[in-house]
């Protein structure tokens, strides 16, 4: 596999953003001589006007990411923001909380972030040394149990990794409670942890995905969990096997994020297209989404409606479970990577920054 330039994987951890080709500059983080690892995120004002990639709820706050480890947080639906302390400046991806005080951000150097304060505090729980030395030695476990070929490669190319350097993002998380999660990144870096990031066991090795495709998104539906990812890939975990099967995909584009209902499941991805599983990925249906750019977000808000975004700010929600999809317009929307819901608030997060928008008028 030929290495991606790390400002190609910058640009894909805003999924759509890269597949339009616009292409950001560099961070600081990314091109100084001290390591972003190392150092902690620098407090700006500009903050909430720079990059971000990633937005969620945590009960009544909204917690935003981006560049330079920039984190975000509002107790006002998105009129004021104010910036967290973060021990790293690595530029983030995503973020989740599972309640109103526990959550994950990842991002770049292979970093995963945990606070138990409602995203007003961070403390790093994971970063791309320790994952390549995990990895490196789950995957000699391996072949040491199992020498076949494909347990093989899969070293080769960990130690490969490894003698790059921390430099893999993570670009999605889920927990299911404030103990177990997963992350997912470039190359098909998958981690678990069922003690709160306090160890991280490797999947690398649990998933259908021979080309080591990127891993975009990773969500819950029907008491599973399912990955999209670049080129179609789409896996479910098999609970018995404890291990990502491959799903049939309904087109070869890359998926950039999962919406999922209690039954349902949206996928979404290249130029407005959106399709619909209502059997956990086994069988898909293609919604008309009236979003004519590639959707880089989606959410659904405790009601259970469903909101996307596009790259170019535009937004569509459902009502039906994603049966049907309508456009709702927006003025003066921005380009957008992230996207939140919070009381009356809709709120856009992309590389010129947060705007916040009255939801009611959307509708």
């Amino acid at each position: 596999m030929i290495p991606i330039p790390r400002l190609q994987i910058a640009v894909a951890a805003v999924a759509a953003v890269a597949a339009a080709g616009l292409l950001f500059a560099a961070s600081p983080a990314t091109t100084t001589g001290s390591d972003p690892l190392d150092r902690p995120a620098r407090i700006s004002p500009l903050a909430p006007r720079a990059l971000v990639t990633g937005l969620a709820s945590a009960g009544d706050r909204l917690v935003a990411v981006g560049q330079r480890g920039h984190v975000l947080v509002s107790e006002d639906a998105g009129t004021t923001w104010v910036q967290s302390k973060v021990p790293v400046s690595s530029d983030l991806t995503a973020v989740q909380f599972v309640d109103a005080r526990v959550g994950h951000a990842v991002g770049h150097d292979g970093v995963v972030l945990r606070s138990e304060d409602g995203g007003r505090s961070w403390k790093r729980v994971l970063d791309g040394r320790q994952a390549n030395r995990l990895l490196v030695d789950h995957m000699q476990q391996r072949v040491a149990a199992d020498p076949s070929d494909a347990n093989q490669a899969l070293l080769d190319e960990a130690r490969r990794n490894a003698g790059l350097g921390p430099d893999k993002p993570f670009l999605d998380v889920w927990f299911d409670s404030a103990d177990e999660g997963f992350v997912v990144g470039a190359y098909n870096l998958i981690f678990h942890t069922a003690d709160g990031g306090r160890s991280w066991q490797p999947w690398f090795d649990r998933t259908d995905n021979p080309r080591l495709f990127n891993l975009y998104a990773i969500r819950p539906v029907g008491g599973t969990l399912v990955i999209a990812g670049e080129g179609g890939l789409l896996l479910r975990l098999d609970a018995e096997q404890q291990r990502f099967i491959a799903l049939p995909s309904p087109y070869e584009g890359s998926w950039f994020g999962l919406v999922a209902t209690q039954d349902n499941l949206l996928a979404f991805g290249m130029r407005g297209n959106v399709w619909l599983s209502a059997d956990r990925g086994d069988t898909w249906q293609q919604v008309d989404s009236g979003l004519r750019a590639s959707i880089t977000a989606g959410v659904r808000t405790g009601d259970g409606q469903i909101w996307l975004a596009d790259q170019s700010g535009a937004v569509a929600s459902s009502t039906d479970g994603g049966y049907s999809l309508h456009a709702q317009p927006l003025a003066a929307a921005l380009p957008a990577a992230a996207l939140a819901l919070q009381g009356p608030a809709i709120v856009l997060g992309g590389p010129r920054g947060l705007q916040r928008f009255d939801s009611e008028g959307a509708r």
